[in-house]
Protein backbone atom coordinates (compact mmCIF):
# COMPACT_ATOMS: atom_id res chain seq x y z
CA UNK A 1 0.00 0.00 0.00
CA UNK A 2 1.02 3.87 -0.77
CA UNK A 3 2.00 6.20 1.37
CA UNK A 4 0.52 8.86 -0.24
CA UNK A 5 -2.77 10.43 0.40
CA UNK A 6 -5.89 12.87 -0.08
CA UNK A 7 -5.24 15.90 2.68
CA UNK A 8 -8.54 16.97 3.23
CA UNK A 9 -9.34 13.04 4.17
CA UNK A 10 -7.43 12.97 7.52
CA UNK A 11 -9.25 13.18 11.03
CA UNK A 12 -7.77 14.97 13.82
CA UNK A 13 -7.58 14.60 17.65
CA UNK A 14 -8.58 18.44 18.30
CA UNK A 15 -8.37 18.81 21.99
CA UNK A 16 -6.24 18.69 24.98
CA UNK A 17 -5.49 14.96 26.11
CA UNK A 18 -5.94 15.35 29.94
CA UNK A 19 -6.26 12.26 32.07
CA UNK A 20 -6.73 10.04 29.42
CA UNK A 21 -9.53 11.40 27.99
CA UNK A 22 -9.87 14.14 24.40
CA UNK A 23 -11.06 17.61 25.75
CA UNK A 24 -12.67 19.38 23.01
CA UNK A 25 -11.67 22.87 22.84
CA UNK A 26 -12.72 25.47 20.57
CA UNK A 27 -9.86 25.99 18.36
CA UNK A 28 -8.19 30.25 18.80
CA UNK A 29 -5.26 29.69 16.30
CA UNK A 30 -5.85 29.64 12.76
CA UNK A 31 -3.83 27.06 10.65
CA UNK A 32 -2.75 26.57 7.31
CA UNK A 33 -0.80 23.68 5.63
CA UNK A 34 2.35 24.52 4.79
CA UNK A 35 2.42 22.48 1.42
CA UNK A 36 -0.58 24.45 0.02
CA UNK A 37 -1.79 27.30 2.33
CA UNK A 38 -5.07 25.98 2.53
CA UNK A 39 -6.87 26.41 6.52
CA UNK A 40 -7.56 23.29 7.62
CA UNK A 41 -8.38 23.63 11.40
CA UNK A 42 -7.58 25.74 14.60
CA UNK A 43 -5.73 25.31 17.64
CA UNK A 44 -7.02 25.63 21.00
CA UNK A 45 -5.54 27.55 23.28
CA UNK A 46 -4.56 26.13 27.45
CA UNK A 47 -5.03 28.94 29.66
CA UNK A 48 -4.02 28.66 33.25
CA UNK A 49 -7.06 26.75 34.28
CA UNK A 50 -6.17 24.24 31.47
CA UNK A 51 -2.67 23.92 32.25
CA UNK A 52 -3.45 23.53 36.20
CA UNK A 53 -5.94 20.38 35.61
CA UNK A 54 -3.38 18.66 33.51
CA UNK A 55 -0.52 19.31 36.37
CA UNK A 56 -3.12 18.17 39.05
CA UNK A 57 -4.09 14.74 36.69
CA UNK A 58 -0.30 13.88 36.71
CA UNK A 59 0.28 14.56 39.87
CA UNK A 60 -2.86 12.14 40.95
CA UNK A 61 -2.16 9.54 38.39
CA UNK A 62 1.62 9.43 39.71
CA UNK A 63 -0.26 9.05 43.19
CA UNK A 64 -2.42 6.25 42.14
CA UNK A 65 -0.42 4.49 39.82
CA UNK A 66 2.86 4.70 41.79
CA UNK A 67 4.91 4.68 38.53
CA UNK A 68 7.79 6.04 40.25
CA UNK A 69 7.84 3.23 42.80
CA UNK A 70 6.96 0.24 40.65
CA UNK A 71 9.30 -2.52 39.92
CA UNK A 72 11.62 -0.83 37.64
CA UNK A 73 11.23 -3.57 35.10
CA UNK A 74 6.77 -2.36 34.45
CA UNK A 75 7.93 0.61 33.73
CA UNK A 76 9.99 -0.65 30.72
CA UNK A 77 8.21 -3.28 29.39
CA UNK A 78 4.57 -0.54 28.97
CA UNK A 79 7.01 1.65 27.44
CA UNK A 80 8.36 -1.22 24.73
CA UNK A 81 4.27 -2.05 24.41
CA UNK A 82 3.76 1.76 23.80
CA UNK A 83 7.01 1.94 21.46
CA UNK A 84 5.58 -1.36 19.49
CA UNK A 85 2.10 0.73 19.04
CA UNK A 86 3.54 3.42 17.46
CA UNK A 87 5.44 1.30 14.97
CA UNK A 88 2.04 -0.16 14.22
CA UNK A 89 0.19 2.89 14.19
CA UNK A 90 2.83 4.48 12.05
CA UNK A 91 0.69 5.66 8.51
CA UNK A 92 -2.02 7.15 10.70
CA UNK A 93 0.27 9.18 12.87
CA UNK A 94 2.37 9.79 9.46
CA UNK A 95 -0.81 11.60 7.96
CA UNK A 96 -1.39 13.18 10.72
CA UNK A 97 1.71 14.43 11.25
CA UNK A 98 2.35 15.20 7.15
CA UNK A 99 -0.67 17.01 7.12
CA UNK A 100 0.34 19.93 9.28
CA UNK A 101 3.77 20.02 9.04
CA UNK A 102 7.48 20.33 7.02
CA UNK A 103 7.70 16.03 7.15
CA UNK A 104 6.73 14.50 4.13
CA UNK A 105 5.21 11.69 4.76
CA UNK A 106 7.84 9.00 3.06
CA UNK A 107 9.88 10.29 5.55
CA UNK A 108 7.80 10.54 8.96
CA UNK A 109 7.30 6.56 8.62
CA UNK A 110 10.81 5.44 7.64
CA UNK A 111 12.49 8.20 9.33
CA UNK A 112 11.16 10.53 12.56
CA UNK A 113 8.61 7.83 13.47
CA UNK A 114 10.50 4.32 13.15
CA UNK A 115 13.13 6.14 14.73
CA UNK A 116 10.98 7.62 17.96
CA UNK A 117 10.07 4.06 18.93
CA UNK A 118 13.72 3.13 18.68
CA UNK A 119 14.35 6.20 21.17
CA UNK A 120 11.31 4.99 23.81
CA UNK A 121 12.85 1.61 23.87
CA UNK A 122 16.41 2.64 24.37
CA UNK A 123 15.37 4.99 27.43
CA UNK A 124 13.08 2.23 28.76
CA UNK A 125 15.68 0.16 28.82
CA UNK A 126 17.60 2.14 31.76
CA UNK A 127 14.52 1.86 34.29
CA UNK A 128 15.52 -0.98 35.58
CA UNK A 129 20.03 -0.70 34.81
CA UNK A 130 20.02 2.86 36.36
CA UNK A 131 19.78 3.52 40.11
CA UNK A 132 21.09 4.05 43.60
CA UNK A 133 24.59 4.31 44.40
CA UNK A 134 26.66 3.23 47.51
CA UNK A 135 30.17 5.22 48.33
CA UNK A 136 32.99 4.24 49.83
CA UNK A 137 33.19 5.29 53.44
CA UNK A 138 34.28 4.17 56.31
CA UNK A 139 33.06 0.80 58.50
CA UNK A 140 31.29 2.88 60.42
CA UNK A 141 28.99 4.24 57.58
CA UNK A 142 27.22 3.64 54.91
CA UNK A 143 26.99 6.01 52.55
CA UNK A 144 24.24 5.96 50.04
CA UNK A 145 23.43 8.13 46.65
CA UNK A 146 19.87 8.16 46.64
CA UNK A 147 17.50 8.30 42.42
CA UNK A 148 14.47 9.28 42.33
CA UNK A 149 12.03 11.36 40.38
CA UNK A 150 11.28 14.52 40.53
CA UNK A 151 7.27 14.11 40.02
CA UNK A 152 5.58 16.27 37.21
CA UNK A 153 8.20 17.29 34.22
CA UNK A 154 6.85 20.15 31.95
CA UNK A 155 7.78 19.55 28.48
CA UNK A 156 7.46 21.86 25.46
CA UNK A 157 8.56 20.72 21.64
CA UNK A 158 8.96 23.11 18.39
CA UNK A 159 7.25 22.31 14.86
CA UNK A 160 10.34 21.14 13.05
CA UNK A 161 9.88 17.55 14.13
CA UNK A 162 7.02 17.27 16.33
CA UNK A 163 6.81 13.25 16.45
CA UNK A 164 10.71 13.38 17.11
CA UNK A 165 10.85 15.82 19.67
CA UNK A 166 7.57 14.48 21.72
CA UNK A 167 9.35 11.41 22.09
CA UNK A 168 12.93 12.80 22.86
CA UNK A 169 10.95 14.33 25.98
CA UNK A 170 8.52 11.86 26.98
CA UNK A 171 10.61 8.53 26.54
CA UNK A 172 13.71 9.46 29.36
CA UNK A 173 10.84 11.53 31.22
CA UNK A 174 8.61 8.58 32.09
CA UNK A 175 11.12 5.65 31.97
CA UNK A 176 12.39 7.84 34.98
CA UNK A 177 9.04 7.89 36.98
CA UNK A 178 7.95 11.06 36.08
CA UNK A 179 4.42 12.03 35.00
CA UNK A 180 4.73 14.39 32.59
CA UNK A 181 2.75 17.50 30.99
CA UNK A 182 3.46 18.34 27.04
CA UNK A 183 3.14 21.68 25.37
CA UNK A 184 3.45 20.71 21.29
CA UNK A 185 4.15 23.98 19.14
CA UNK A 186 0.36 25.49 18.18
CA UNK A 187 1.46 24.96 14.43
CA UNK A 188 2.37 21.13 14.34
CA UNK A 189 -0.47 19.59 17.71
CA UNK A 190 -2.19 16.70 16.85
CA UNK A 191 0.80 14.32 16.51
CA UNK A 192 1.80 14.68 20.11
CA UNK A 193 -1.95 14.42 21.20
CA UNK A 194 -2.30 10.97 19.24
CA UNK A 195 1.02 9.80 20.31
CA UNK A 196 -0.97 10.05 23.93
CA UNK A 197 -3.80 8.77 23.16
CA UNK A 198 -1.27 5.37 21.91
CA UNK A 199 0.13 5.57 25.49
CA UNK A 200 -3.16 4.84 27.00
CA UNK A 201 -4.09 2.23 24.36
CA UNK A 202 -0.10 0.40 25.14
CA UNK A 203 -0.91 0.21 28.75
CA UNK A 204 0.17 3.54 30.28
CA UNK A 205 -1.82 4.70 33.32
CA UNK A 206 -4.62 7.13 31.83
CA UNK A 207 -3.24 10.55 33.25
CA UNK A 208 0.88 9.79 33.03
CA UNK A 209 0.83 12.00 29.97
CA UNK A 210 -1.14 14.98 29.92
CA UNK A 211 -1.21 17.37 26.68
CA UNK A 212 -2.23 20.82 26.47
CA UNK A 213 -2.42 22.97 23.36
CA UNK A 214 -1.67 26.72 22.72
CA UNK A 215 0.79 28.89 22.30
CA UNK A 216 3.63 30.34 23.98
CA UNK A 217 2.90 33.24 26.04
CA UNK A 218 -0.36 32.06 27.28
CA UNK A 219 0.27 28.14 27.75
CA UNK A 220 3.93 27.81 27.64
CA UNK A 221 4.29 30.60 30.72
CA UNK A 222 1.36 28.72 32.47
CA UNK A 223 3.48 25.73 32.29
CA UNK A 224 6.76 26.56 32.72
CA UNK A 225 5.71 28.93 35.68
CA UNK A 226 3.39 26.34 37.30
CA UNK A 227 4.82 25.36 40.79
CA UNK A 228 3.85 21.92 40.83
CA UNK A 229 6.03 21.92 37.65
CA UNK A 230 9.08 19.62 38.95
CA UNK A 231 11.29 20.15 36.13
CA UNK A 232 11.25 21.85 32.64
CA UNK A 233 12.27 20.55 29.30
CA UNK A 234 12.16 22.93 25.85
CA UNK A 235 13.58 22.38 22.72
CA UNK A 236 13.20 25.66 20.08
CA UNK A 237 14.72 29.13 19.56
CA UNK A 238 17.16 30.89 21.86
CA UNK A 239 14.91 33.47 22.30
CA UNK A 240 11.93 31.61 23.67
CA UNK A 241 14.22 29.90 25.77
CA UNK A 242 15.34 32.78 27.12
CA UNK A 243 11.50 33.67 28.30
CA UNK A 244 11.56 30.40 29.72
CA UNK A 245 14.50 30.81 32.03
CA UNK A 246 13.11 34.42 32.87
CA UNK A 247 9.50 33.21 33.71
CA UNK A 248 10.96 30.14 35.70
CA UNK A 249 13.30 32.64 37.79
CA UNK A 250 10.37 35.20 38.35
CA UNK A 251 8.17 32.25 39.33
CA UNK A 252 10.33 29.93 41.45
CA UNK A 253 13.01 27.54 40.92
CA UNK A 254 13.32 24.40 38.95
CA UNK A 255 15.89 22.27 37.03
CA UNK A 256 15.65 22.94 33.08
CA UNK A 257 16.69 21.12 29.67
CA UNK A 258 17.25 23.55 26.78
CA UNK A 259 18.33 22.64 23.25
CA UNK A 260 17.99 25.80 21.58
CA UNK A 261 19.16 27.73 18.15
CA UNK A 262 22.33 27.00 16.11
CA UNK A 263 24.24 28.16 13.72
CA UNK A 264 26.39 25.34 12.69
CA UNK A 265 29.83 25.06 11.18
CA UNK A 266 31.28 22.53 8.39
CA UNK A 267 34.86 22.76 7.86
CA UNK A 268 36.23 20.76 5.07
CA UNK A 269 40.20 20.35 3.88
CA UNK A 270 41.30 19.33 0.55
CA UNK A 271 42.09 16.09 1.77
CA UNK A 272 38.62 15.15 2.42
CA UNK A 273 36.63 12.91 0.12
CA UNK A 274 34.50 15.24 -1.74
CA UNK A 275 31.61 13.58 -2.84
CA UNK A 276 30.99 12.50 0.29
CA UNK A 277 31.32 15.82 1.63
CA UNK A 278 28.85 17.63 -0.85
CA UNK A 279 26.11 14.85 -0.34
CA UNK A 280 26.53 15.37 3.36
CA UNK A 281 26.48 19.20 3.32
CA UNK A 282 23.82 19.17 0.57
CA UNK A 283 21.94 17.19 2.43
CA UNK A 284 22.16 18.85 5.69
CA UNK A 285 20.16 22.18 4.05
CA UNK A 286 18.06 20.30 1.99
CA UNK A 287 16.50 17.85 4.87
CA UNK A 288 13.44 19.49 6.10
CA UNK A 289 14.06 22.77 3.81
CA UNK A 290 17.16 23.83 6.28
CA UNK A 291 14.72 24.01 9.40
CA UNK A 292 16.81 22.11 12.14
CA UNK A 293 18.22 23.36 15.16
CA UNK A 294 21.56 21.49 14.18
CA UNK A 295 21.42 22.11 10.20
CA UNK A 296 25.75 22.88 8.94
CA UNK A 297 24.71 26.23 7.74
CA UNK A 298 27.84 27.32 7.88
CA UNK A 299 30.39 25.94 4.64
CA UNK A 300 33.97 26.35 5.72
CA UNK A 301 36.34 24.99 2.66
CA UNK A 302 40.06 25.59 2.22
CA UNK A 303 40.02 27.58 -0.73
CA UNK A 304 41.86 25.26 -3.13
CA UNK A 305 39.02 22.66 -3.31
CA UNK A 306 36.13 25.67 -2.60
CA UNK A 307 35.19 25.73 -6.50
CA UNK A 308 34.71 22.34 -6.85
CA UNK A 309 32.84 21.48 -3.99
CA UNK A 310 30.41 23.90 -4.33
CA UNK A 311 29.94 23.15 -8.00
CA UNK A 312 29.25 19.84 -6.45
CA UNK A 313 26.65 20.83 -3.67
CA UNK A 314 24.69 23.18 -6.10
CA UNK A 315 24.30 20.32 -8.45
CA UNK A 316 22.95 18.40 -5.25
CA UNK A 317 20.95 21.36 -4.67
CA UNK A 318 19.07 21.76 -7.23
CA UNK A 319 17.98 18.19 -7.93
CA UNK A 320 16.31 17.68 -5.11
CA UNK A 321 11.98 17.42 -5.81
CA UNK A 322 9.81 19.49 -3.57
CA UNK A 323 6.70 18.59 -3.34
CA UNK A 324 3.58 18.48 -0.75
CA UNK A 325 4.15 16.52 2.40
CA UNK A 326 1.47 13.77 1.54
CA UNK A 327 3.09 12.62 -1.85
CA UNK A 328 5.56 9.93 -1.02
CA UNK A 329 7.64 10.39 -3.74
CA UNK A 330 8.57 14.34 -1.78
CA UNK A 331 12.16 14.63 -0.81
CA UNK A 332 12.26 18.49 -0.17
CA UNK A 333 10.10 20.22 2.28
CA UNK A 334 7.75 23.33 2.25
CA UNK A 335 8.87 26.41 5.26
CA UNK A 336 6.40 26.29 7.66
CA UNK A 337 4.58 29.04 6.93
CA UNK A 338 4.35 32.04 5.31
CA UNK A 339 5.54 34.09 8.15
CA UNK A 340 8.70 31.77 7.99
CA UNK A 341 9.19 31.56 4.54
CA UNK A 342 9.69 35.73 4.29
CA UNK A 343 11.54 35.82 7.50
CA UNK A 344 13.79 33.25 5.46
CA UNK A 345 13.92 35.74 2.20
CA UNK A 346 14.37 39.01 4.38
CA UNK A 347 17.85 37.54 5.47
CA UNK A 348 18.97 36.28 2.01
CA UNK A 349 18.09 39.93 0.49
CA UNK A 350 19.84 41.41 3.63
CA UNK A 351 22.46 39.03 2.92
CA UNK A 352 23.16 39.99 -0.90
CA UNK A 353 22.78 43.63 -0.05
CA UNK A 354 25.79 43.45 2.57
CA UNK A 355 27.92 41.94 -0.21
CA UNK A 356 26.48 38.12 -0.72
CA UNK A 357 26.60 36.63 -3.68
CA UNK A 358 23.39 33.57 -4.75
CA UNK A 359 25.27 30.97 -6.25
CA UNK A 360 22.30 29.18 -6.87
CA UNK A 361 18.20 29.81 -5.15
CA UNK A 362 17.75 33.16 -3.20
CA UNK A 363 14.19 33.33 -3.35
CA UNK A 364 10.80 31.75 -3.13
CA UNK A 365 9.63 29.05 -5.41
CA UNK A 366 6.66 29.67 -7.75
CA UNK A 367 4.19 26.67 -6.58
CA UNK A 368 1.30 26.46 -4.49
CA UNK A 369 2.47 26.38 -0.48
CA UNK A 370 5.72 27.86 1.06
CA UNK A 371 8.06 26.64 -0.65
CA UNK A 372 11.94 28.53 -0.46
CA UNK A 373 14.65 27.66 -3.03
CA UNK A 374 17.59 25.56 -1.70
CA UNK A 375 20.02 28.85 -1.72
CA UNK A 376 23.67 28.72 -1.50
CA UNK A 377 25.71 32.20 -0.68
CA UNK A 378 29.16 33.37 -1.24
CA UNK A 379 31.26 36.31 -0.85
CA UNK A 380 30.02 36.86 2.79
CA UNK A 381 32.15 37.97 5.79
CA UNK A 382 31.63 37.69 9.76
CA UNK A 383 29.27 40.58 9.81
CA UNK A 384 26.79 39.24 7.12
CA UNK A 385 23.35 38.43 8.14
CA UNK A 386 23.57 35.35 6.54
CA UNK A 387 26.41 34.26 8.89
CA UNK A 388 25.26 35.93 11.99
CA UNK A 389 21.24 34.93 12.10
CA UNK A 390 20.03 31.69 12.44
CA UNK A 391 17.80 31.57 9.07
CA UNK A 392 16.19 28.12 9.95
CA UNK A 393 15.79 27.49 5.89
CA UNK A 394 17.55 26.28 3.21
CA UNK A 395 20.32 28.35 3.38
CA UNK A 396 23.87 27.65 3.37
CA UNK A 397 26.62 30.41 3.55
CA UNK A 398 30.15 29.40 1.98
CA UNK A 399 33.62 31.06 3.32
CA UNK A 400 37.16 30.09 2.03
CA UNK A 401 40.26 29.45 4.14
CA UNK A 402 44.06 28.52 3.86
CA UNK A 403 45.34 27.61 7.07
CA UNK A 404 44.00 25.50 10.35
CA UNK A 405 43.77 28.46 12.31
CA UNK A 406 41.76 30.36 10.26
CA UNK A 407 39.12 27.65 9.72
CA UNK A 408 38.97 27.74 13.23
CA UNK A 409 38.64 31.19 13.72
CA UNK A 410 35.75 31.07 11.43
CA UNK A 411 34.34 28.44 12.86
CA UNK A 412 33.57 30.32 15.61
CA UNK A 413 30.12 32.03 16.39
CA UNK A 414 29.70 34.54 18.78
CA UNK A 415 25.83 33.34 20.09
CA UNK A 416 25.86 29.71 18.95
CA UNK A 417 27.80 26.16 19.70
CA UNK A 418 25.21 23.69 19.13
CA UNK A 419 26.70 21.30 16.08
CA UNK A 420 29.68 20.91 13.91
CA UNK A 421 30.83 19.06 10.88
CA UNK A 422 34.49 18.43 9.77
CA UNK A 423 35.88 16.64 7.15
CA UNK A 424 38.95 15.25 6.33
CA UNK A 425 41.40 11.90 6.39
CA UNK A 426 44.13 13.71 8.28
CA UNK A 427 43.53 11.56 12.29
CA UNK A 428 45.65 13.94 13.66
CA UNK A 429 43.72 16.82 12.82
CA UNK A 430 40.34 15.37 13.61
CA UNK A 431 41.23 14.26 16.88
CA UNK A 432 43.14 18.19 17.07
CA UNK A 433 40.20 20.26 15.72
CA UNK A 434 37.42 18.26 17.51
CA UNK A 435 38.79 18.93 21.03
CA UNK A 436 38.79 22.91 19.88
CA UNK A 437 35.29 23.25 17.95
CA UNK A 438 33.18 25.38 20.26
CA UNK A 439 30.26 22.75 19.68
CA UNK A 440 28.06 20.22 21.85
CA UNK A 441 28.67 17.97 18.84
CA UNK A 442 31.21 17.17 15.99
CA UNK A 443 30.20 14.93 13.51
CA UNK A 444 33.52 13.74 11.05
CA UNK A 445 32.77 13.19 7.59
CA UNK A 446 29.17 12.81 8.29
CA UNK A 447 26.65 15.23 8.81
CA UNK A 448 23.88 13.36 10.84
CA UNK A 449 22.59 12.33 14.04
CA UNK A 450 20.78 9.06 12.55
CA UNK A 451 19.90 5.94 14.85
CA UNK A 452 22.65 7.27 17.46
CA UNK A 453 20.78 7.34 20.64
CA UNK A 454 23.26 6.88 23.03
CA UNK A 455 25.12 10.08 22.53
CA UNK A 456 23.38 12.75 24.02
CA UNK A 457 23.01 16.44 22.42
CA UNK A 458 23.07 19.60 23.51
CA UNK A 459 24.72 23.17 23.06
CA UNK A 460 27.50 25.38 24.48
CA UNK A 461 27.22 28.89 24.57
CA UNK A 462 23.91 30.24 24.06
CA UNK A 463 22.58 26.99 22.49
CA UNK A 464 21.37 25.61 25.26
CA UNK A 465 21.64 23.89 28.86
CA UNK A 466 21.71 20.49 29.45
CA UNK A 467 21.83 17.27 27.10
CA UNK A 468 18.72 15.49 25.24
CA UNK A 469 18.87 11.42 24.16
CA UNK A 470 21.95 9.18 25.97
CA UNK A 471 21.80 8.21 29.17
CA UNK A 472 22.64 12.01 30.23
CA UNK A 473 18.70 12.36 29.21
CA UNK A 474 17.55 9.83 31.58
CA UNK A 475 19.72 11.42 34.34
CA UNK A 476 18.07 14.56 33.63
CA UNK A 477 14.91 13.19 34.65
CA UNK A 478 16.24 12.41 38.24
CA UNK A 479 17.10 13.89 41.23
CA UNK A 480 19.94 12.83 43.84
CA UNK A 481 20.17 12.68 47.28
CA UNK A 482 22.83 11.86 49.81
CA UNK A 483 22.47 9.46 53.00
CA UNK A 484 25.10 8.57 55.49
CA UNK A 485 24.08 6.18 58.42
CA UNK A 486 25.81 5.08 61.61
CA UNK A 487 26.28 1.69 61.82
Amino acid sequence: MGLSFDPDTVSLPVGHFIGGELIAAEGAIEMRRPSDGKVYAACPVAGVDMVDRAVESAKATLKSSNWGGVRPRERTKALQAWADLIEAEAETLARIEALCSTRPVGQLVAGDIAITAEQIRFFAEFADKEGSELVPTDDATLGMIMSEPYGVVGAITPWNFPISMAGWKLGPALAAGNAVVLKPSEMTPFSAVYMAQLAVRAGLPAGLINVVLGDGPTTGTALTGHPEIAKVSFTGSTRAGSAIMENIARTGVKPMTLELGGKSPQLVFADADLDKAAAAIAGSVIFNAGQACVAGTRLIVEKSVADRLTAAIVERMKAARAGATWDETTQYSPIISERQRARVDGIVRAAVQAGGECLTGGGAMETRGYFYEPTLIANVDQANPAIVEEIFGPVLTVQTFETEEEALALSSHPTYGLASGLFTTDLSRTIRLARKLEAGTVWVNRYSRSRDHILPTGGYKRSGIGKDLGREAYLANRRTKSVLISL
